[in-house]
């Protein structure tokens, strides 16, 4: 009997630090610093509203004049990111992925933000994967 593909839900990182619209490029900078992480969701309120990403941030820091301090995340950030669902198949989402040229995915249940998979969360499901499929 075939087995069936892993959902992202087991691999995403459950309850991602995230990040409000009106915080500086500085303060997005700084929490990835702390949290030892790459993407960050943006959020207005309660809700998801885009993505930041540590080389978005070097990006814009690099045109002449850009203030890390005065500019809005809410301004720069990627305002659609891809989202997808906790049960969504992890091939389904590593492909996605893969096609849009992108290093996360935002994990979104009845409206709310509940994870984040991202690049680094799929190479840990592949070694899984493997390591079952091949060690057993």
């Amino acid at each position: 009997m075939p087995k069936s593909i892993p959902k992202i839900q087991k691999y995403m990182t459950v309850t991602p630090y995230a990040i409000h619209a009106e915080a500086s490029l500085h303060e997005a900078s700084e929490a990835m610093k702390k949290h030892h992480i790459r993407h960050l969701p943006v959020m207005k309120g309660a809700n998801a509203f885009g993505l930041i990403s540590e080389s978005d941030i070097k990006s814009i820091l690099s045109f002449a004049g850009a203030n890390p301090n005065t500019m809005k995340v809410g301004d720069v950030c990627t305002d659609e990111p891809y989202l997808t669902k906790p049960d969504a198949g992890l091939n389904e989402v590593a492909i996605q992925l893969v096609e849009r040229r992108i290093g996360s995915a935002l994990v979104i249940d009845n409206g709310k933000l509940v994870g984040i998979f991202t690049v680094t969360d799929a190479c840990r499901a592949l070694a899984e994967v493997c390591e079952m499929r091949f060690h057993n």
